[in-house]
Formats: C-alpha cells, sequence, structure tokens
C-alpha cells in the first residue's frame, strides 16, 4: 500500500493554558480530499499552520511525501500548496505578476514558471486576464488567483484554509469544481478547513474537530448512516408550539430549526411513538402538523449530535 502523501501522528500544540491542537492524527493519501469541520475556535487554523510548520509543535510528527517537516523542511514545503484564509496578494501587481513574484521567491526560473503559469491560469479560467490588475479582480477571481499561485509550484499536496468563506454560491460551486479536478484528474491530496457541510460532503473523509481534538473522521456516508432513522422532519405550525412539544417529549434528544422545518433526533427505535404522541400533543394545543416523517440524515444532523455528545463528555482524539 503507497504511503499516504501527508501523515500528522499526536500533533499538539498549546498557547499557556489552552491546548489549540491536542493529539491530531490523520493521513491522506493521493486523490484524496479530507474536509476538516468544526466550530469557530476549534483549532482547524492552528492544525493547518502546523502541519506547513509556520507554527512550532509541542508534540507530534508530520510527514509530507514521506519527508519529516522538521528534519527535512526545505523539502517537505516544497510539496505544499497553501491557500490561506484571507487574501494575501498584491493588489498593485498584475495576475501574472503576482504569479511571477511567488514563483521566483520558490526559486522557479523564468522559463518554468512562465508555462506552469499559463497552464493553471487556463484551468483555474483567468487566462483572459493575466495582464488585469489584482485589485480589479472580483472576490472570486481573486481567490481563484490564490489558487493558482498554491499550484505554481506543483505540489503534492493543497492546504485550504476556509477557502469560500464570503463568496457568492456560484463561485463557491465553481471553486469546488476546480478542488475535485485537483483531486481526481491530478491526484493531489488536498486538506480543506471549511465551515460549510454541503461542501464537507463533497469530501472523501471528514473530521470533526472541537476543542483541538477531533472526535471523529469517517467517509461521509458512514457518518451520515450513524443516525440512520433517527432524524424525523417537522413541519406545520406555530413553529414556537412546534419546537416546543417536540423538545418535551422524553423521546427527542435534539429539535433544530432548518428553515421552516424542524429537524429531531429521537432514541433508537422510537420513531413511530414520537410521530403518533407528537402529532396529538400538537393538535391538543390548537397547532397543525403538516408533515412529521424519517428522513435521510444529513451532515448537519451528525455534527449536531457530536457537538451536543462532546459537551457532555470530554472529547476523545480521532482515530
Amino acid at each position: 500500500m503507497p504511503e499516504p502523501v501527508l501523515s500528522v501522528d499526536n500533533l499538539s500544540r498549546a498557547f499557556g493554558a489552552t491546548r489549540a491542537v491536542d493529539g491530531v492524527s490523520l493521513s491522506i493519501a493521493a486523490g484524496e480530499i479530507y474536509g476538516l469541520v468544526g466550530p469557530d475556535g476549534a483549532g482547524k487554523t492552528t492544525a493547518l499552520r502546523l502541519i506547513c510548520g509556520a507554527l512550532r509543535k509541542d508534540q507530534g510528527r508530520v510527514s509530507i511525501g514521506g519527508r519529516d517537516i522538521d528534519r527535512q523542511t526545505e523539502g517537505a514545503r516544497a510539496l505544499i500548496g497553501y491557500l490561506s484564509q484571507h487574501f494575501s496578494l498584491y493588489d498593485d501587481l498584475t495576475v501574472l505578476e503576482n504569479i511571477r513574484f511567488l514563483a521566483e521567491v520558490r526559486g522557479m526560473a523564468r522559463g518554468a514558471w512562465r508555462s506552469r503559469a499559463r497552464e493553471i491560469l487556463a484551468f483555474v479560467g483567468l487566462d483572459e486576464f493575466e495582464e488585469r490588475l489584482t485589485r480589479q479582480l472580483s472576490g472570486g477571481m481573486k481567490q481563484k488567483l490564490s489558487l493558482a499561485v498554491a499550484l505554481i509550484n506543483q505540489p503534492q499536496l493543497l492546504l485550504l484554509d476556509e477557502p469560500t468563506t464570503g463568496v457568492d454560491p456560484v463561485t463557491r460551486q465553481d471553486f469546488w469544481q476546480l478542488i475535485i479536478r485537483l483531486a481526481g484528474e491530478q491526484g493531489l491530496a488536498v486538506l480543506v478547513c471549511t465551515p460549510y457541510m454541503d461542501e464537507a460532503s463533497r469530501c472523501s473523509r471528514v473530521g470533526f474537530m472541537r476543542a483541538g481534538r477531533i472526535i471523529v473522521q469517517g467517509p461521509p456516508l458512514r457518518l451520515r448512516d450513524s443516525l440512520r432513522g433517527r432524524v424525523m422532519e417537522l413541519a406545520g405550525g406555530p413553529q414556537e408550539l412546534l419546537i416546543q412539544a417536540a423538545r418535551a417529549d422524553p423521546a427527542v434528544q435534539n429539535a433544530q430549526r432548518f428553515g421552516d422545518r424542524l429537524h429531531l433526533r429521537v432514541l433508537p427505535g422510537q420513531a413511530e411513538s414520537v410521530k403518533a404522541r407528537l402529532a396529538q400533543q400538537v393538535q391538543d394545543a390548537g397547532g397543525v402538523v403538516e408533515r412529521l416523517e424519517v428522513i435521510a440524515p444529513l451532515l448537519e444532523d451528525v455534527f449536531i449530535e457530536l457537538a451536543q455528545a462532546a459537551q457532555e463528555q470530554p472529547a476523545q482524539p480521532g482515530a
């Protein structure tokens, strides 16, 4: 079995009394997209910075393409493409000048970077804008330029820190199509931090991070299957009456608003009894139940359950 492109073992870093990253272990193979998700302050960005060597770790091991980030730092970093959370290129340079600057910082010769720049600008859809000043680009185009810069050195590992935050839905869709192509067609290993569950659902595997630890990880479908038969959708009105009745039911573990509907997480094997009780209770209170059925769990449902469980007991490092 080939060695993973990225291997992280027991990675930890504390800031004073706060353990920002606490025993994180994960691996990513070529062609795989790993989504790291969790609430703000979970430690996702710190983990990425430790992986690429921008922060010094307290303990643990990071290997990229078989190269140890501590003992073979330059060789390991040469295999990384990194796109940070905030746009960090130069507004007063053109698209091509930004790529040239970063390429030459990485030591690439003109003959090498220019042909590579044309190739990746065509890939991200900016080949017609290479002479445009960066400050004249839209937010989505700037993100695509940042991706192009991250790809200039033909990395094996792509690190993306919330790359689509603040861009419109169409741009998010376009950006993710590029990520999927990079993994599928070019065999890159991709580690992406994202707050969006629809993006996490596109990943090969997902790790849910809380308080510096990965508390569970696996393919999205397998994580969703853990709640199979236990998520119900409740629609009707008034919504406040519905949510009060649901949360008062002894077999309902959680009730959350999803737009104009509610998602209920119920105890195993209790869906039918919940359905009968709630329908009667809401009717008796003057409300209306339009729909109350078991549905396929969303990834959001899984993460709500994980967050609730983590609040009730100490988190355990992921396997």
